[in-house]
């Protein structure tokens, strides 16, 4: 552990957050507390979704508190969530100060307007500095109060502050973290990554969302000779009512009709990095990204990925210098993401370096570098 020569009280805030959530936010909110934690600093998340039994192993120095709010279930979606917010803004927090209080708290990271209980119109302790961490454009209903009671505003990337035209000059950008330090592992091995670039079958990770572009993906792939495996999960939170559903039966459907195409669930955190490094190629196929931390854990294992020039996926991947190697134009459809992904599979030189390439970008974004930079954001 890495000490520091103030230790922080961080209390970060979710309702949804759960470990092993397939959902962005509650990735990057347990790989920023773990950053504070390895940085010596003592974060707490707040959240009000079921706790499983919590792997002491999975977050070292995180501690979980949970927030109750009176007949929400999950998943939800942000209707239902909003309105159990406005009727129980006081007791939430009432309930927020009080963690505030017992776990001597000096910083509160909202970290949504809506899902994060930025928008609580509720008073917190003066000393206390008050942080909105904007991971998507908020509704304006949330982005109003949430923005207005902030006294620093955090984004993930320049693409979601471009959103934030009116208030984006209040923040700054301190990009998502990964839950591991790729350099506190082996390098990519050059000899077993060409093995995989041989006979590997390409991976996905998705959450079922539409956005995801799975089921677009689906379609373009019975004509495709390489094997392909898709892991598809449900989230806390969902567009409307069996939203998840509808599309898990759609991608159940198309994946039948691709013999060389296996669906399987969700994977623990603690499985992905793994599961992701032993595919030759890693396809993201999200139509758009604020962030992309499926392609960021990707490289961390030195696999390749392959995605559209959407969101900020060309900020993360054209540091590496093969960005016209792995993105493609969104126009271009998945039948451009097939075609990106077969060129750098049919070309061995290419993808030894580009393995190399990806693996040393992921190590600017190891926990606690994304730790201090969240800490002098906040100060």
């Amino acid at each position: 552990m890495t000490k520091t020569a103030t230790s922080r009280r961080v209390l970060l805030v979710l309702v949804s957050w759960a470990p092993d959530a397939p959902a962005g936010i509650e990735r990057a909110t347990a790989a920023l507390a773990l950053g504070l934690a390895q940085s010596g600093h003592r974060p707490v998340i707040a959240t009000a979704a079921p706790q499983p039994d919590i792997d002491s192993e999975l977050l070292p120095g995180v501690t979980v508190d949970h927030l109750t709010i009176e007949g929400l279930t999950f998943p939800c979606d942000d209707q239902a969530l909003r309105r159990a917010v406005t009727l129980q803004d006081g007791l939430l927090s009432a309930q927020i100060r009080a963690m505030v209080l017992r776990h001597r708290i000096d910083t509160v990271l909202f970290t949504d307007a809506l899902w994060g209980l930025g928008r609580l119109r509720g008073e917190i302790p003066g000393h206390v500095r008050r942080a909105l961490a904007v991971h998507v454009p908020p509704h304006i209903v949330d982005a109003g109060p949430a923005v207005a009671r902030a006294t620093r505003i955090l984004f993930p990337s320049s693409t979601i502050q471009q959103h934030a035209i009116d208030w984006a000059v209040l923040g700054q950008v301190v990009p998502n973290a990964l839950m591991s330090d790729p350099a506190a592992g082996p390098a990519p091995d050059a000899a077993r990554r060409e093995v995989l670039r041989r006979t590997a079958p390409i991976r996905v990770l998705a959450r079922l969302g539409p956005e995801k572009g799975v089921a677009e993906l689906l379609e373009a792939l019975p004509a495709f000779d390489r094997t392909v495996e898709i892991a598809l999960a449900s989230a806390g939170f969902e567009d409307h009512d069996g939203s998840q559903r509808h599309l898990l039966d759609r991608c159940r459907h198309l994946a039948d009709h691709c013999p060389n195409v296996s669906l399987r669930s969700a994977l623990p955190w603690s499985d992905v990095p793994n599961w992701l490094a032993g595919a030759a190629a890693v396809i993201v196929p999200s139509h758009k990204e604020t962030f992309g931390l499926v392609a960021l854990e990707a490289m961390s294992v030195g696999t390749p990925i392959i995605a559209y020039r959407v969101g900020n996926l060309p900020d993360l991947i054209e540091p590496t210098g093969h960005g016209e190697h792995l993105l493609t134009d969104h126009d271009s459809g998945p039948h451009g993401l097939l075609k990106t992904a077969t060129a750098l599979l049919d070309d061995a030189i290419l993808y030894g370096a580009t393995t190399q390439a990806v693996y040393r970008r992921a190590g600017d974004f190891a926990p606690h570098r994304i730790a201090e930079l969240f800490i002098e954001a906040v100060s």
